[in-house]
């Protein structure tokens, strides 16, 4: 039975053969190696729709892309056409051809055809072209045969056409469509798809700007064979034809530079597929080279953007530093990573902070006077003092020294834990390091690390209400797009959030878009500005419920410039980036996270008993634990209400109670200078006993009295400190002492200058009734 079986199956021709074959087969499989490709690529960068943002030459000086997946119609006609009409039919060798190129290469007694296909061309491109042997002719065919088995067709085109030489230093279809054309290699024209077919038939001796008659001559003739072919009608041959040759290389497109570094760095020779929008980039690249003209004529030569998607956390856009002139204005730093003072960019988030932590409501009222910490001084940019002012104000006008004084209460060493839990990296310090100039740029962090922040923020918004709080981390690859542990509870509610939001959406805008809220076509936009000490940095970041964008202009080598400032230098920037995005959407308001209660209208307090007018607002929930109204005072007045008046001197029956906002001195003196309605508590009714509990008198300067340095002039001697204080009668006379001594007097202007010696001093002030103000002073001398 089995010999019977196996004598039918010699019989059958098919079997027989693939019987005879299958050592051949095997013996090909085995001992014949695939052809391998070890040559470098080009580090390749490509946007979210697959337009080349740009490209770095290879390591060996060769345009090489990395393969693309798939290779355009009209090239692979063109080229098959051209090259190996019966690509699709053969097993790799034709043997028509060979037996053809014999003939003709021992009629002419020299080499004038090879006869190779299209897998023999890729067989030999493996080998790096060696010399033209009978040997080699024999291993290429067995390699060509192994490549069939192993491979599909369009396989084996697409390894011809990433690396087929294409004329001096252009190796592959996408890079010669690039250098020669300009544009991707799908965008090729038939006429252009003839041309780069055409060129490895003989790279070295023709190409574009070399031999272009016969260049032309070679691509018109295959433009024939396509029309005779019917791949091409009469019209498209007419028209191809009729394009002229390239007659310059293009540059590589140059979107993103910084962008390509970091590949560069990380994965030279990859291709990136990024999530950049080319159009997006496009015009920020357009748009940013004429701001930085402008900024250019203050000598302020750099500038970064970064625009992100909230929803998804796509990074649509990366210009990372433009510049006048790249090898004198350090231009490839990039500045969207590189770590720079703050200034006060991190104010919305101390605002956010308290407001989670329940010390703060939005419009509470903070201590706006003259203060110094241990010879820190802050000053507000307009060199003014509101006396005290709402904190949602303080916010939206960037006043540095309400946010001082809001450091100082939440502690730099908690707010720099909070920094850490919203995202921040680069605050490595300690608190005692950065201090209270923490706010106000004393730490350094990177424009990709505040957009990453103030993205997260608002996909917390954006996303309420979830009962897990998500959001998506920032990302330029469309392979590394993250979700947030959805096991790690974000620091910030909504509802505080909402609130800072709202602040900034009321920040003044630039000059030319003021009054943008009566137009309807103005985009909603909370926005923040942030200036560094000695003008270096400036700072702009905006957002709605859509978009995040953030901006810096300054030096990259740190050179400072007058005139540098958020404002002026990033925020007309940041508001042309908006115009561009189109978009008008903001967030739902939480209210689910928040509780309505009756507040101040004056102190934006928690109501008292005492508030005389109070509204209802809603406020985050963490702020039902915020202190009551501290400036609301029942008052004894007499009957007419023109004096104050107590038991000493009044008959309790006919004194009036009446509840009082009354500030402490020192912000009374310069709140009531900005504040009309604001009404100083009537006098005290001669005969009348002093309140204990009332106070006449404070420090405006010194604010701290904790660490005043004295002075140097100019000469190098010591100054003297000026001394300033507050009486709620402006026309009272007040007596100084230093350690029980006396050194002068002083009458509405209520300022003296003196020079203690280091230590502590006792400083008393009284005033012509007697009531005093007594405080320790800790005087330090600065070491030279």
């Amino acid at each position: 039975m089995r010999r019977e079986w196996l004598n039918s199956v010699c019989r059958n021709r098919k079997v027989r053969w693939l019987f005879y074959s299958l050592p051949v087969i095997i013996l090909l499989y085995l001992v014949i190696p695939k052809p391998d490709f070890n040559n470098p690529h080009s580090t390749v960068v490509l946007s979210s729709d697959g337009r080349l943002l740009g490209a770095h030459i290879a390591k060996d000086g060769q345009w090489r892309f990395p393969p693309e997946d798939a290779l355009p119609d009209k090239y692979k006609i063109a080229a098959v056409n051209f090259e190996d009409r019966y690509f699709y039919y053969h097993p790799g060798v034709n043997l028509v051809s060979l037996f053809r190129s014999l003939f003709l290469n021992i009629k002419h007694r020299k080499i004038v055809s090879g006869g190779s296909t299209i897998t023999m061309q890729v067989a030999r491109m493996s080998g790096n072209n060696p010399p033209r042997t009978l040997a080699r002719k024999i291993y290429e065919i067995a390699i060509s045969l192994k490549m069939e088995l192993l491979y599909s067709k369009e396989k084996i085109l697409n390894i011809y056409a990433s690396n087929a030489p294409f004329g001096g230093n252009v190796v592959g279809i996408e890079a010669a469509s690039w250098r020669y054309f300009g544009r991707n290699a799908n965008e090729l024209s038939w006429s252009e798809a003839a041309l780069l077919a055409v060129l490895p038939n003989a790279p070295s001796l023709i190409y574009p700007g070399k031999n272009d008659p016969m260049l032309m001559k070679k691509r018109n003739y295959l433009l024939e064979i396509l029309y005779e072919r019917k791949h091409i009608d009469s019209t498209t041959l007419k028209l191809s034809k009729a394009e002229a040759l390239p007659d310059v290389l293009f540059s590589m497109p140059v979107m993103s530079p910084q962008l390509l570094s970091k590949f560069l760095n990380t994965s030279e020779g990859g291709k990136f597929h990024t999530t950049i929008d080319y159009n997006l980039q496009e015009n920020l690249m357009t748009t940013g080279t004429r701001h930085m003209q402008i900024n250019a004529q203050n000598e302020i030569h750099n500038l970064a953007a970064i625009v992100a998607d909230i929803k998804t956390g796509r990074i649509l856009a990366y210009v990372g530093n433009l510049n006048s002139n790249v090898s004198e204005h350090a231009g490839d730093v990039d500045m969207i990573t590189a770590e720079r003072s703050t200034g006060s960019i991190l104010k919305p988030l101390l605002y956010a902070s308290m407001l989670e932590s329940g010390e703060l409501l939005p419009d509470m009222l903070v201590r706006d006077v003259p203060v110094e910490f241990s010879g820190y001084s802050p000053k507000n940019f307009d060199m003014k003092y509101n006396g005290a002012v709402p904190a949602s104000q303080a916010l939206s006008r960037s006043l540095n020294v309400p946010a001082v004084e809001m450091l100082r209460n939440f502690g730099p060493d908690r707010f720099l834990l909070m920094l850490n839990e919203l995202g921040f990296k680069s605050f490595d310090k300690t608190a005692e390091h950065y201090g209270l100039s923490l706010i106000l740029g004393g730490g350094e962090t990177s424009l990709l690390e505040l957009v990453s922040c103030y993205a997260r923020m608002a996909a917390i918004l954006r996303n309420y209400p979830q009962e897990i709080q998500t959001y998506n981390e920032l990302s330029y690859l469309n392979s590394e797009a993250k979700v947030a542990d959805k096991n790690r509870k974000f620091p910030l509610s909504a509802g505080s959030i909402w609130y800072t939001f709202k602040a900034l959406r009321d920040v003044n805008r630039p000059f030319e878009r003021q009054g943008w809220e009566n137009f309807t076509s103005s985009s909603q936009i909370a926005w923040k500005t942030g200036t560094s000490f000695g003008f270096r940095d400036a700072w702009a970041i905006g957002f709605n419920s859509d978009y995040v964008v953030g901006v810096w202009a300054g030096n990259a080598d740190g050179e400072g410039r007058t005139g540098l400032t958020g404002v002026s230098s990033a925020a007309p920037f940041l508001f042309d980036i908006f115009d561009f995005l189109n978009t008008d959407a903001w967030f739902v308001e939480p209210y689910s996270e928040m509780e309505e209660i009756d507040i101040c209208v004056e102190s934006g307090h928690r109501a008292s008993l005492r508030c005389t007018h109070v509204k209802k607002m809603l406020i985050p929930k963490s702020g039902l634990v915020s202190e009551i109204c501290p400036y609301h005072k029942t008052f004894h007045l007499t009957s007419d209400s023109l004096f104050r008046v107590n038991a000493s001197c009044y008959k309790p029956g006919e004194m009036s109670h009446v509840s009082w906002f009354i500030l402490p001195p020192a912000q009374e003196y310069y709140y009531k200078k900005q504040h009309s309605f604001y009404l100083s508590l009537p006098p005290l009714m001669p005969g009348c006993e002093e309140d204990s509990d009332y106070q006449y008198i404070e420090l405006l300067y010194p604010g701290n009295t904790e660490g005043i340095y004295i002075p140097v002039e100019h000469d190098g001697m010591k100054g003297k400190i000026i001394f300033e204080a507050s009486h709620r009668n402006r026309n009272e006379t007040l007596f100084w002492h230093l350690d029980n001594k006396f050194v002068g007097e002083t009458r509405i202007i209520h300022q003296i200058g003196l020079t203690p010696s280091p230590g502590i001093h006792l400083m008393t002030i009284v005033d012509s009734k007697g009531n005093s103000f007594r405080r320790n002073i800790n005087i330090i001398e600065k070491v030279k």
